[in-house]
């Protein structure tokens, strides 16, 4: 059988002293090289170094050309599995009316929906990159209405000529619908205050999801801010 020695060391090309062997119809453990060698002849395959930094050195008696293509098939299929990030591109005028901005909000709903990235933008043509603001703006206002589906990666930020803002879908993985309660399943009654205890103890504490700080309020925040400057 013809050697390959392009990705693995097999056969000859091996020059450990001691190996691990591995594979079928073999008794698996350590083995001079030479032992080695005369177990794969003895079964008229190859000894094949598939972990060369293990100590010692890892082999498998095999058909190199079946081990070959076993290699390439795992990586055919690991990149056919590899989730693809599709990026759709969402262009604007910084004088975009309420018509084209709600049609071009529809497409984006869509492709959120369906897995890909929005790359908004709005361009800037000749003098109206003196209306960055008012484009700044709008991009804002189109990442706040697109929260339910979208998280915006990076905020609005000005390269060249293009004002852009990328918006990645929301995960829906994970998600566990909440578990209807029972019928006629009543609150568990509540402890009545102590007379000695003091109201501030009755107070509830707050969650830790109320005390994480809210995207959409940042959000809103950014727009308001943002129209507060362009006035």
């Amino acid at each position: 059988m013809k050697n390959d020695d392009l990705q693995y060391r097999i056969n000859n090309k091996i020059r450990e002293k001691e190996v691990r062997v591995v594979g079928d119809n073999v008794q698996q453990g350590v083995y001079s090289i030479a032992d080695a060698l005369r177990m794969a002849d003895e079964q008229g395959l190859d000894l094949v170094e598939i972990s060369p930094n293990a100590v010692p050195p890892v082999c498998r008696i095999i058909d190199y050309q079946k081990f070959l293509y076993q290699q390439h098939k795992r990586i055919k299929d690991q990149k056919a599995n590899a989730t693809k990030v599709t990026v759709k591109e969402i262009r604007f005028g910084p004088q975009t009316d309420d018509h084209d901005y709600n049609f071009k909000l529809k497409h984006a709903q869509e492709f959120l929906k369906e897995g890909s990235k929005v790359k908004a933008y709005v361009f800037f043509r000749g003098r109206s990159i003196l209306f960055k603001e008012q484009g700044e703006v709008l991009l804002l206002r189109f990442a706040n209405d697109l929260e339910e589906l979208g998280k915006v990666e990076s905020m609005p930020v000005l390269e060249g000529k293009r004002m852009i803002v990328m918006i990645a879908p929301i995960s829906k993985k994970g998600q566990t619908p909440k578990s209807p309660k029972p019928e006629g399943a009543q609150k568990p009654a509540q402890p009545k205050p102590s007379a000695d205890r003091k109201p501030e103890q009755d107070k509830p504490a707050q969650s830790q999801d109320e005390a994480k700080p809210n995207p959409s309020n940042a959000m809103a925040a950014a727009l308001a801010a943002a129209l507060e400057k362009k006035q």
